[in-house]
């Protein structure tokens, strides 16, 4: 296990379009797991959580017949809006350099 990097030093790491940039970074780092790549990891998942969240509810209402078209598209106006604040945030994250795409696996 290789040590912990001590808090409040600067690191080298590179970015998306492969320049390498430096960041502070204000915590430990423990066997190279980021406490932000977690943190990003959490919050992406809960945003697909909730949208599909979303999506079961509006498909509740849509069955239900019951006349609720209002919540229908309230839930489905939710979904689109939670869809764009994921996207912002991957675009956010990946300009920072936080993520990588990786291409194809052949």
């Amino acid at each position: 296990m290789p040590p912990a990097r001590p808090r409040g030093t600067v690191a080298r790491r590179r970015g998306a379009a492969g320049r390498e940039r430096l960041y502070w970074t204000a915590t430990a780092t423990v066997a190279g797991v980021e406490p932000r790549v977690d943190l990003l990891r959490i919050l992406i998942i809960a945003a697909l959580l909730a949208i599909l969240v979303s999506l079961g509810t509006a498909l509740f209402h849509l069955a239900s017949g019951r006349g609720d078209s209002g919540k229908m598209v309230r839930a489905l106006a939710i979904r689109v809006g939670l869809s764009v604040a994921l996207f912002i945030l991957l675009i956010v994250a990946w300009r920072s350099g936080l993520i990588a795409p990786h291409g194809l696996q052949r």
